[in-house]
């Protein structure tokens, strides 16, 4: 049996704003120096993302008129961490739920078939949570196998893909609902230092949910499936981290992240992809998460990759920044659309790579393979 990528679907909350905007609501509320105030738009016109998206309208408003932050130009006092996690609740229950639905869709299947469900997120916790609210919403079985995957960061989904693998190699029957939800913009901080104006202009909110199914040979060919997975666990706890605080979570993003990655990951990719007689060369396909754009640019110059194979990370970037682990479905669902295409011309992808990276510095990667292509 074969674990096969059926479909995914994705969603964001209502509020999108431009990054243009976006800066200068950080100018307006925060009463920067005209140094610092400079160097804001300088970070926020060079990130390589256009828009974003928020649950919290705020972002677009002027401060008397403020429904979430303190109605003044300093948002003090700040929101608690329990004032976030009530939105959290409310927001990640909605796009998680519109998200999953696309993807039901999107593979025919009915929610009563759905045998298993992984939920993943960092953002915001609660019990019952949007596991729960998945299974009322979407009419999914009451007997529905749950698994919650939490505090993972940016990589969270692929660890998300690793057990849902791993289920459906265990279950020749098993139809697995992956959903990813973070609410990133719900943890904004008033700080001034570079590395905190450099989390604002970045992290935004999604939520994207995939379909994957255990299937046969003849059902599965030609098809995406699955083929393996690999993980390491670099040096340096404080290049990365995502912690709890009075006033929401708290990020941590040393700017040596993108030398980092670029330090380990070729011998990581060579000892991954050698186990499949594979190299980097010979990969057609990448979403590589963009934490930030220094780490495509990083990778896509030290793996010699053409423009045309990280456009789609470059572009999920630029349409919706870094939504924390949705974006690795982001890029995935514009990847295995093409796939599909291509298969109607008789080709599509032949081997396809995924790779993340989160707190640890840790760095994540999974293997795809058309089935009956080179296998």
């Amino acid at each position: 049996m074969y674990t096969v990528l059926e479909s995914i679907g994705t969603a964001n909350p209502p509020f999108r704003r431009s990054q243009a905007e976006a800066a200068a609501f950080m100018i307006r509320v925060q009463r920067f120096s005209e140094a610092t105030q400079n160097r804001i738009t300088r970070i926020y016109q060079q990130s390589g993302i256009d828009y974003r998206y928020s649950c919290l309208e705020d972002y677009g408003l002027e401060p008397d008129q403020f429904r979430f932050f303190a109605n003044n130009p300093y948002l003090q006092p700040a929101p608690s961490t329990r004032d976030r996690n009530q939105q959290y609740q409310i927001w990640a229950k909605a796009i998680a739920t519109s998200a999953a639905q696309q993807a039901l869709e999107k593979a025919g299947l009915k929610p009563e078939t759905i045998t298993h469900l992984i939920v993943v997120s960092c953002t915001g916790f609660s019990a019952p949570g949007v596991d729960i609210h998945l299974i009322q919403s979407l009419g999914l079985p009451a007997m529905v196998a749950r698994t919650l995957v939490g505090f993972m960061g940016c990589h969270g989904a692929l660890n998300g893909l690793k057990l849902a693998h791993a289920i459906c190699q265990g279950d020749d029957q098993a139809q697995v609902l992956l959903v990813c939800v973070e609410l990133c913009s719900l943890h904004f901080q008033i700080n001034d230092s570079v590395e905190n104006l450099v989390i604002n202009a970045i992290f935004a909110d999604g939520a994207a949910a995939a379909i994957l199914r255990s299937q046969s040979y003849s059902e599965a060919v030609g098809k995406l499936i699955y083929q393996d997975s690999y993980s390491q666990l670099l040096a340096g706890e404080d290049l990365m981290n995502w912690t709890i605080g009075d006033t929401g979570f708290l990020m941590g993003l040393s700017p040596k992240v993108p030398e980092v990655i670029a330090e380990y990951l070729p011998h990581f990719l060579h000892d991954f992809l050698a186990k499949h007689q594979l190299n980097p060369a010979m990969i057609d396909g990448w979403a590589i998460h963009p934490g930030g754009r220094k780490i495509v640019e990083t990778i896509q110059d030290l793996l010699a990759l053409s423009d045309s194979l990280v456009h789609d990370s470059f572009e999920v970037l630029r349409l919706y920044g870094n939504m924390s682990s949705p974006t690795i479905l982001f890029i995935l669902q514009r990847l295995l659309a093409r796939h599909h295409r291509g298969l109607t011309a008789g080709n599509g992808f032949n081997h396809l790579v995924g790779l993340a990276f989160g707190p640890g510095l840790t760095i994540e990667s999974c293997l795809w393979q058309q089935l009956g292509a080179n296998a």
